[in-house]
C-alpha cells in the first residue's frame, strides 16, 4: 500500500523565510517547490509579519501539506531579535494552524543532523547533502531556502520516531515511563 504526504517546511526570518516542499511517498522524496519570501524592502515589522502569514497561507493552499515542519529559532544574545524571530515563527504557525495542519518544531542543531550527520554542520554542507538527494540542479544564492527544505526533510526522516528527547536506559525504563501507551 502506498502513502503519499506533502511536507512544508519553514526557516522563519523577518529578512528572508526560507521555505521547501516536499511529497512523500513510501521511502522516496520528491521536491516540489524551493524558495523565499524576501521582506527586506519592508520597515514595519507589523507588514513583514503580513506576507509571512500570507504567503504561508498561499503554500498551504497550493501544495495542501500534511504537516508543517519549522526550524525552532537559536538561542542568541540579541533579545530584540530573538523576540522579532520568535514573532516570525508564530506568524508561520498561526497559519497552518488556521488550516488544521498538525505542527512540528525542530531545533536548528536537529535538522543539520537529520540531514547531514552532524549537528555543527554549516549551511553550505546542509544545502550540498540536499542538493544531491532531491538531485536540485542549481543552489540559491540564499540558502534561506534550503533551511526551510531541510526541516521539511529532517520531519520527513524523524516521523513515527518519539519526539521529546527524553532517553531511556532499556525497553524496561521505556515500559515503565509509558504504561498508558502499551497495550
Amino acid at each position: 500500500m502506498s502513502t503519499e504526504q506533502i511536507i512544508l517546511g519553514v526557516d522563519p526570518g523577518t529578512t528572508i523565510m526560507g521555505f521547501g516542499v516536499i511529497k512523500c511517498q513510501n521511502k522516496k522524496m520528491e521536491l516540489l517547490q524551493l524558495n523565499e519570501l524576501s521582506l527586506k524592502k519592508y520597515n514595519d515589522h507589523y507588514t513583514k509579519l503580513r506576507h509571512i502569514f500570507e504567503r504561508t497561507i498561499h503554500l498551504i493552499d497550493t501544495f495542501h501539506p500534511d504537516h508543517l515542519a519549522i526550524e525552532a529559532p537559536f538561542f542568541g544574545k540579541n533579545v530584540q531579535s530573538m523576540l522579532k524571530l520568535g514573532r516570525a515563527q508564530g506568524t508561520a504557525m498561526a497559519a497552518g494552524l488556521s488550516r488544521q495542519i498538525p505542527i512540528t518544531e525542530y531545533s536548528p542543531k536537529k535538522i543539520k543532523m537529520a540531514i547531514t550527520g552532524n549537528g555543527n554542520a554549516s549551511k553550505e554542507q546542509v544545502a550540498g547533502m540536499l542538493q544531491n538527494l532531491l538531485k536540485i540542479k542549481t543552489l540559491p544564492k540564499n540558502l534561506d531556502s534550503t533551511d526551510g527544505l531541510a526541516a521539511a526533510v529532517c520531519h520527513f526522516y524523524n516521523q513515527g520516531k518519539i519526539q521529546g528527547g527524553k532517553s531511556y536506559t532499556g525497553w524496561s525504563a521505556f515500559v515503565k515511563a509509558n504504561e498508558g501507551r502499551i497495550q
